[in-house]
């Protein structure tokens, strides 16, 4: 069997979201084990059955999880902390206690999967981790499938990238590093490949994306040292080494010189690799899988491009293979399966399915020539030019506001002044608690939301029920005692889908959906052209809400690098611009809410430290358009308006000065999880703002004590002054039910008393 057309992964989810329901249905305690098993090998034959009859060449396999590959990854070679094997739980509510925590242990940390929407949960590693063969997973899943007749390609995180993105153990030596046990993790990848091997496996993929970032000369010998032992094994599948997200530099060439038998390369991301490859020593005994179509958008592959790309890599290795730059876990299943999008966008959208499609018409020009595919070249190629020449990319008058920019566009008054005009106008107390924004979406709010798109309600009468539901949040925050109020959010079907749905330059799906971690899916809106504001999104809202109480309410608002970042972008033009015409939008918002007598307001921007770029060297021009962005969105205000900003989910340390650059007077930031650790990188840069580290984590279900939380803030106080400090949960509440909210929320209150009556 050869690889000539594949992908690198695929969703997981289900094309109508089965294991989301399936799971939740089984943590809520109204379905069993057996029946969430059930429901994922359906979903695995699916899979399994789809690819082949597509006509891949070479089908991934073992990409299903239940929950996150890199904590499958942990499990199948043993990498569990003591704390959880201690609870006495099966292996599969062990596995559930590690992704979300159990009412006495909180869940692994949890971080974005490079610079991707995807959070993968955080292995820890420490010196006495016993790696060994623990789960057969792998093993099982190829069998399952030959079963059904379809030989797979079984697929694992790569031992190196998976220590990379491990932490240290708590009580692990200082100085310690995961990739300290390398050469142990080793030892149990052999014994898993030796597995396969005699299972008749034919190849294994083991992803290696850590190495398209910076890597030292260290792990770069590393690299060579594993993958030249790992090929020199004399009883093992044949290996292929695919790295993705970006070019890997000098890890091609250490690659190529190890004996493995093929290598994978994103030349959808890393086109500086392109014309690099033809002198990378050791290709030419190797198949080289060349990712060429884009496996992180949705837009169609202009198919000739493609294949003139692959015709000049023919000469740089001993075989060609074509396939998805990454796996297609990042996008929809099926542009067919939408009903309701705009017919002049929609020939030039590709999903999962349609870039398999893709990937077999080009894998098969390849290989057989362009005549027998002539049919499926010439059907690409009109889309593709459509969108080109489409007039509704463009709008004049957005790219005149834009032209007329000046510096004064992007500055506030300085921050002191602020802070006076703001305390005497908003007189909080020391530590000032609040929320990040949204609150619990309930089955009534998600049905009238429902009615509303059938028709079963009118307008007028979901406006009523919004407006009770953000009635019971205001009362239900007045008498917990928090300081600064939110609406709830209860009109809104995500942060980003619901400002895409109420500006110029968007459309949105109804089935595409994509993993973000878990069960918890997002359905990302596709930006196609320029970006206006035609009427204010949530001024009504916010004023609703203001005027049931004498406390301040925030408005929420979602930032531009956040929407760029959780949508579909645009590839025609430099992000850095699309951001910025998203960015006025968004001023013109905070201007209506001003006017409207809002003086806290919130332009959250959790995936500023997302779209950072892989590499060092692409830092500073990232950083530079992306902070530009956030300040053009929110230097309209007057000084007296209190700007806050939300950040999650991210290791921050590389984005601590652009945190500073947005100039914020609030910036909340997650901190639960790795107990305030980011409070040091933010003291070692002088930050002098408001700062609200998270006290407790919302992505699990176990309610913090008021002792955790006091502890917690206590932690705080030691890197940050009384004044400045705030009391926040790490984010936004809208995936929690009730119960927990209001108990994690008073446990919050009863801390932050204990703390203030401590400071009397």
């Amino acid at each position: 069997m050869t690889i000539g057309s594949t992908v690198l992964g695929y969703p997981r989810i289900g094309p109508r979201r089965e294991l989301k329901r399936a799971l939740e249905s089984y943590w809520a305690g109204r379905s069993s084990a057996s029946e969430l098993r059930e429901v994922a090998r359906e979903l695995r034959t699916g899979t399994w059955l789809e690819l082949r009859d597509a006509g891949l060449t070479s089908v991934p396999g073992n990409t299903f999880s239940y929950y996150d590959q890199v904590l499958d990854t942990a499990v199948t070679f043993g990498a569990i902390p003591e704390r959880y094997t201690e609870l006495g739980l099966d292996s599969l509510d062990t596995y559930f206690a590690l992704a979300r925590g159990v009412e006495s242990t909180p869940p692994l940390e949890m971080t974005k999967w490079f610079d991707t929407n995807y959070h993968y949960l955080v292995p820890e590693i420490g010196p006495d981790t016993e790696f060994r063969l623990a789960d057969r997973t792998p093993i099982e899943q190829y069998r399952e499938a030959a079963e059904l007749g379809v030989t797979t390609r079984p697929v694992l995180v790569g031992p190196l990238t998976f220590l990379l993105l491990s932490k240290s153990a708590d009580g692990a030596p200082e100085r310690f590093r995961p990739l300290d046990r390398l050469d142990d993790l080793l030892a149990a990848y052999t014994e898993l490949l030796g597995e396969l091997h005699r299972r008749g496996v034919e190849w294994v993929q083991l992803d290696e994306p850590a190495f398209v970032a910076d890597r030292s000369r260290q792990d770069l010998e590393h690299l060579r040292r594993v993958y030249r032992a790992l090929g020199e094994l004399t009883e093992r599948p044949k290996l292929f080494v695919p790295t993705y997200f970006g070019d890997p530099g000098e890890a091609l060439d250490v690659l190529a010189a190890t004996p493995i038998e093929a290598v994978g390369v994103d030349l959808v991301v890393g086109t500086s690799v392109r014309d690099r490859l033809p002198t990378v020593r050791g290709l030419r005994d190797k198949t080289l899988v060349a990712g060429l179509i884009d496996g992180r958008n949705i837009w169609r592959a202009d198919l000739d491009s493609v294949l003139s790309t692959a015709a000049t890599l023919l000469g740089a290795a001993g075989a060609v293979a074509v396939s998805t730059s990454c796996s297609l876990l990042h996008v929809p299943y099926d542009v067919a399966a939408e009903t309701n999008i705009d017919p002049r966008v929609e020939p030039w959208l590709a999903f999962a399915r349609q870039k398999v499609s893709e990937v077999v018409v080009a894998g098969r020009a390849l290989s057989e020539g362009r005549a027998g595919v002539r049919d499926d070249l010439t059907a690409a190629r009109s889309p593709v030019a459509d969108r080109r020449t489409s007039e509704r990319l463009r709008d004049e008058g957005v790219r005149s506001r834009l032209e007329a920019l000046r510096p004064r566009d992007f500055r506030r008054a300085e921050y002191a002044s602020r802070r006076e005009a703001q305390q005497r106008v908003l007189k909080l107390p020391s530590l000032p608690t609040t929320t990040i924004g949204s609150f619990p979406q309930t089955t009534d709010v998600r049905k009238a939301r429902a009615a509303l798109r059938d028709g079963t309600i009118d307008r007028t009468a979901y406006k009523q029920r919004m407006t009770d539901e953000i009635e019971r949040v205001v009362r239900l925050q007045e008498e917990i005692g928090l300081d600064v109020l939110v609406h709830g959010e209860p009109e809104r079907n995500d942060m980003v889908q619901y400002f895409s749905e109420n500006m110029e330059g968007f459309v949105s799906t109804e089935q595409g959906w994509v993993q973000s971690y878990g069960s918890r899916c997002v359905r990302p809106p596709i930006l196609f052209g320029d970006v206006s504001r035609p009427k204010p999104i949530t001024t009504e809202w916010a004023k609703k809400a203001q005027g049931m109480t004498d406390r301040p309410v925030k408005g929420m608002l979602t930032g531009p690098v956040t929407i760029l970042a959780w949508s579909f972008v645009r590839d025609d033009q430099p992000l850095g611009d699309t951001a910025k015409q998203v960015a006025l939008a968004i001023r013109d918002e905070v201007s209506d809410l001003e006017a409207a007598g809002i003086g806290v307001i919130q332009v959250d921007e959790p995936a500023l430290r997302e779209l950072l770029p892989l590499r060092t060297e692409h830092h500073a021009e990232y950083l530079s358009w992306a902070v530009d962005a956030f300040r053009l969105a929110t230097s309209g205000s007057s000084e007296t308006t209190q700007i806050h900003t939300h950040l999650c989910y991210s290791e921050f340390g590389e984005i601590i000065d652009a945190i500073v650059s947005l100039d914020a007077d609030v910036t909340s930031i997650e901190a639960a999880r790795s107990r305030m650790e980011v409070l040091d990188d933010l003291n070692a840069v002088g930050f002098a703002r408001g700062i609200g580290p998270g006290v407790y984590d919302i992505h699990s279900p176990r309610v913090p004590r008021a002792e955790e939380i006091e502890q917690l803030l206590g932690a705080a106080l030691n890197s940050v002054p009384v004044e400045r400090l705030w009391v926040n949960p790490d984010c936004g509440l809208k995936t929690r039910g009730y119960a927990e909210v209001e108990a994690a929320l008073r446990n919050t209150v009863e801390a932050t008393e204990r703390i203030r009556r401590s400071l009397r």
